[in-house]
């Protein structure tokens, strides 16, 4: 199978992840996938899970939102943050929904900014089950 380069950009750091031969993300319209050769594009990322194949291995990653720009010979990830399910804290993403909850009753929040802490844990959650 072909392949392409994938790289992922944060605010922090940028990480080369090499050569892979699909990606499927979470698009503010939906999810959609990307393979070798793909249509230059610019696409808006929400909440949810990333899947990477590589070496014909699946590999997941949680997301909070971003971009991803697709060009002939690589794809570049921009996105707020990410964590690789196998190194999502599940006690922490359990209490983040916990607190999550529990502002739902309160009068006094963001209930927007609340809304968006809440499918951030529930999708971390998801994705460290992988």
């Amino acid at each position: 199978m072909i392949s392409f380069q994938l790289e992922i950009v944060t605010p922090t750091k940028i990480l080369d992840e090499g050569q892979v031969e699909y990606v499927r993300c979470p698009g503010l319209d939906g999810s959609f996938g990307v393979l070798a050769k793909h249509r230059e594009a610019v696409f808006g990322l929400g909440v949810g899970e990333i899947k990477v194949t590589q070496n014909g291995k699946d590999h997941y990653l949680a997301t909070s939102g971003g971009f991803a720009e697709v060009s002939k010979e690589k794809m570049e990830l921009l996105l707020e943050t990410y964590e690789r399910a196998e190194e999502i804290d599940t006690s922490r993403a359990e209490a983040a929904l916990q607190r999550a909850q529990e502002r739902k009753e309160a009068k006094h929040i963001d209930a927007a900014r609340n809304e968006v802490s809440f499918l951030r844990a529930l999708n971390r959650l998801k994705v460290a089950k992988r």
